[in-house]
């Protein structure tokens, strides 16, 4: 473009801009750093008190607050001192070399473009549901803290996700408060002339006109795009209403407004990013956007611009079971995507179709948008160890005929953004030991470092938070009660709940049916005799939303709360209604043991347990996701044996009395067995162990640290490399692909020799590959792995050459150990290309009949 966007103020302000620092403060409201980073709280906390502990949102305040009282606290010599101290120690941090400069400043990697449906940065910015935004808003903090070069892409709600009312009856109401721009803090992206930077999506029959906004985190932008422009007709303003909302139809248009606009937005922008890293399968059209993009610039056909952009292109799911993964019936994406299709890629509809496929001949088959960003992307990764394996077991239809082990999905277990979520008491005793920076690079000193915490420091800083957490939660639900028109007499008693040395368990999350919020309440009687003892009472706090769609889901909160309602029961347990960020905040600030009771393999990861980590909250979850590879008996407690059963009764029953005695033998004893000067010895041992051990592990810096250097930079220089020479490489790679299909039915194995010698056995098999080049393949001998072990994988070399390649064979041999039977072993053909991922990019493999 010829004109270079900029960005401009907010989309209108009433700030009395000619007052001298009013500029200062808004560069600090409009930064993000400041819901992880809390040196500015005071300055909002000075302008309105009341406003910035309701909201926590800085540009609020400065908006709300009058002229008078802005002016008067800015004439505070003292006040306006700290103002310019702070926004210099910001420019200074903005410009300094992090973690990225000094490990990798010699890398290609320039630029990341991360996208992804949604984005929990703050309270203050509600365009999140939960664990997948909770994600990347922690992962985009983590690369500004480490000057990793990220952008992120995604979309501006005008409503976001639903906010939770709980009525008397228990019954959830949702409700769907307006995402005013003016409030937010975010900008709008303008050009030069003052123009407003819009983009236009062609939907079938008409025009949708695109609003580009920045929301500043750091080091790190993110761009959003909404559809609420003047000139769009209502029902296209009302696309990006709301999140998760409505039918496909309306999901299909969210996705293709993020893929093929948000693409087209960084070309407006003039980044031209390397690497395109998507947030799970929304945002799969950003590979078809990609690659149409380079073929516009080069001329290339699109099998040729696919080569070669794949390579820079990661693919991460979150999806844990077949049926979350977003499908579209395939009129609709003919409709939707028909004419781009023919028009902007040059490929048929059967085509586009076929890559989002299992069986692209299969007409009746939906268009599966985790298939197209696995066909569209170089990698493939899970979000923890387990999940790694259940995807590899989900994806395996896509690639017939290879070992489930062999499927290419990694891992990269999730981390927590830890200084969001550590409450100021918590930052204070890490800084005593580990020092301020220690979430800016290598975490290798702070296992060692946290252990030299005494228990008497220890239990003083737990106790605070136990006071902290009651505080706060008498007035949350004082203030909830008073919402849903309850008695005075139970809003008053509210104010009086909950005891801050009683041992305090915690479940929050999504009510849906895999995660079992139920599962404590199998029996409620027991439930009652463990809540209510005398001598060692313990005190239960819940919080989460069911998604309005699911009646299951919302049936489990309605349980609750009728639990709750029983006399014996209600001093002892409390549903918080409307979990949002903040409230997460609060309760992992202050929750003694976390609870996560999924039903094995169904959660991907789950991150809310890790947040409790750094401010000395224990876990008592499944052996499901994240905890599956953390838990050790000394850092918490596990629920199952590890395995998969199913969906029964039976396994409920046996799971809910396991927790019962958990709680009843080893948790509650554990807390309340205190020394002469009352410290729980025993206790503090195992917080210790779990702050150690666990926190700098699953923390996001080292997730984006893994990020980085296992497939950032890999992916950039895979990218860089096909790019080169006006796409020399990936021209070649691409014309491999398509001689290697044409070619593969035709090719097969001769005759087998088999001969042991002492303690080798001898392996020669005739190869007839047609007039393949045998550089195009490689001939491997193979054999399962003994007891879960690695399998063997050896490459056979050829021997000698053909008369002639088209009707006589090649030869190849190797030799293994004799010390099993030669009748483990089969030979293998597959694709073998240096600068090509296999299988990933070529799913082709012959095995020996």
């Amino acid at each position: 473009m010829s004109k270079k966007p900029r960005v401009s103020h907010p989309i209108y302000s009433y700030l009395p801009m000619e007052i001298d620092g009013v500029d200062s403060l808004a560069e600090l409201a409009l930064d993000m750093r400041w819901s992880w980073n809390h040196a500015t709280d005071g300055v909002w906390r000075m302008l309105d008190p009341e406003l910035w502990e309701i909201t926590q949102n800085p540009w609020v305040v400065l908006q709300t607050v009058s002229r008078d009282r802005i002016e008067c606290v800015l004439a505070d010599t003292a006040f306006r001192k700290h103002v310019d101290a702070l926004v210099h120690t910001k420019r200074q941090l903005l410009e300094a070399p992090a973690w990225f400069q000094k490990q990798h400043s010699q890398s290609a990697l320039n630029c990341v473009a991360y996208f992804s449906m949604e984005y929990m940065l703050s309270e203050a910015l509600p365009i999140y549901s939960g664990g997948l935004g909770n994600v990347a808003g922690d992962q985009l903090k983590a690369a500004s803290d480490l000057g990793i070069p990220v952008v992120g892409v995604g979309l501006l709600y005008q409503q976001g996700y639903f906010r939770q009312l709980i009525d008397k009856d228990g019954i959830q109401q949702a409700l769907y408060p307006y995402n005013d721009p003016g409030q937010l803090p975010i900008m709008p992206l303008r050009q030069e002339n003052g123009e407003w930077l819009r983009l236009e999506i062609a939907l079938p029959g008409y025009t949708v006109w695109l609003r580009a906004w920045q929301v500043q985190v750091g080091r790190v932008k993110l761009y959003l795009l909404d559809s609420n422009d003047a000139v769009n007709y209502p029902e296209h303003r009302g696309i990006t209403s709301e999140l998760y909302g409505g039918g496909s139809e309306l999901r299909l248009k969210q996705e293709m407004l993020l893929g093929l606009g948000g693409w087209r937005l960084l070309v407006a922008l003039g980044l031209r990013p390397e690497v395109c890293h998507l947030n799970e399968g929304h945002a799969a059209f950003a590979v078809l956007e990609r690659a149409r993009s380079y073929m516009q610039e080069t001329a290339q056909c699109f099998e040729v611009a696919l080569a070669i952009t794949r390579a820079g292109n990661l693919f991460t799911t979150h999806t844990a079971v077949a049926a979350g993964f977003d499908r579209f019936a395939p009129p609709l994406i003919e409709q939707y995507l028909g004419a781009y299709a023919k028009q902007k890629l040059g490929i048929t509809v059967h085509d586009l179709l076929a890559m989002g496929r299992q069986n692209p001949n299969d007409l009746s088959e939906p268009f599966n948008m985790a298939y197209l960003a696995i066909r569209g992307s170089g990698a493939v990764n899970g979000v923890s160890r387990l999940h790694g394996e259940v995807s590899r077991r989900l994806f395996e239809p896509l690639f017939p005929g290879w070992p489930q082990d062999e499927i290419p999905v990694g891992y990269v277990t999730n981390g927590v953004h830890m200084p969001t979520w550590d409450s100021a008491a918590a930052d204070d005793l890490w800084t005593e030991v580990c020092g301020k920076d220690r979430w800016l690079g290598s975490a290798k000193n702070l296992e060692q470092d946290i252990r030299h915490i005494c228990d008497a420091r220890l239990w003083q800083f737990r106790n605070e938070a136990s006071q902290s957490l009651v505080d706060f939660t008498r007035k949350r639900l004082s203030r909830q009660l008073s919402a849903c028109g309850s008695t005075a007499e139970a809003i008053a008693e509210a104010k009086q709940l909950f005891n801050p040395k009683t041992l305090t368990l915690g479940f929050a999350r999504r009510f849906a049916t895999y995660k079992r919020p139920n599962l404590l309440l199998y029996d409620p009687d027991r439930l009652l005799r463990l809540l209510t003892n005398t001598q060692r009472p313990v005190q239960l706090i819940l919080a989460g939303k069911a998604h309005p769609a699911d009646q299951a889901g919302q049936a489990l909160i309605q349980q609750w709360v009728h639990f709750i309602s029983r006399p014996e029961a209600r001093a002892h347990v409390i549903f918080l209604s409307d979990y949002d960020m903040q409230l997460t905040g609060e309760l992992v600030q202050g929750i003694d043991v976390w609870l996560n009771t999924p039903l094995r393999p169904w959660e991907a990861c789950g991150t809310s347990g890790m947040k409790v980590l750094v401010n000395g909250g224990i876990n008592l979850s499944e052996l499901d996701g994240w905890w599956a590879e953390a838990y050790k008996p000394e850092v918490g407690w596990a629920l199952g044996d590890g395995l998969e059963h199913g969906d029964d009764a039976f396994l409920e029953a046996a799971d809910a009395n396991a927790l019962y005695d958990l709680l009843e033998r080893e948790v509650i004893p554990e807390f309340y067995d205190r020394d002469e000067t009352n410290i729980p010895n025993r206790w503090l041992s195992r917080m210790r162990e779990s702050m150690a051990r666990l926190t700098p592990r699953f923390s996001a810096n080292r997730a984006v640290c893994e990020y980085t250097e296992q497939h950032y930079l890999p992916a950039a220089a895979a990218y860089n490399l096909r790019i080169a020479d006006k796409g020399a490489i990936g021209k070649q790679i691409a014309e491999w692909q398509q001689h290697l299909e044409q070619k593969w039915t035709t090719l097969h194995f001769g005759k087998m020799k088999i001969e042991t010698h002492g303690e080798q056995h001898l392996f020669e098999i005739q190869v007839y590959l047609n007039d393949l080049d045998p550089v195009a393949v490689r001939v491997e001998l193979y054999a399962e792995g003994v007891a879960g072990g690695t399998p063997i994988r050896l490459e056979m070399k050829q021997v000698g050459l053909p008369v002639d390649t088209l009707s006589s064979y090649y030869l190849y041999s190797t030799t293994v150990s004799a010390t099993r039977s030669p009748t483990n072993y089969t030979v293998r053909l597959i694709p073998h290309h240096d600068d090509v991922a296999v299988p990933q990019e070529a799913r082709l493999i012959l095995w020996q009949r």
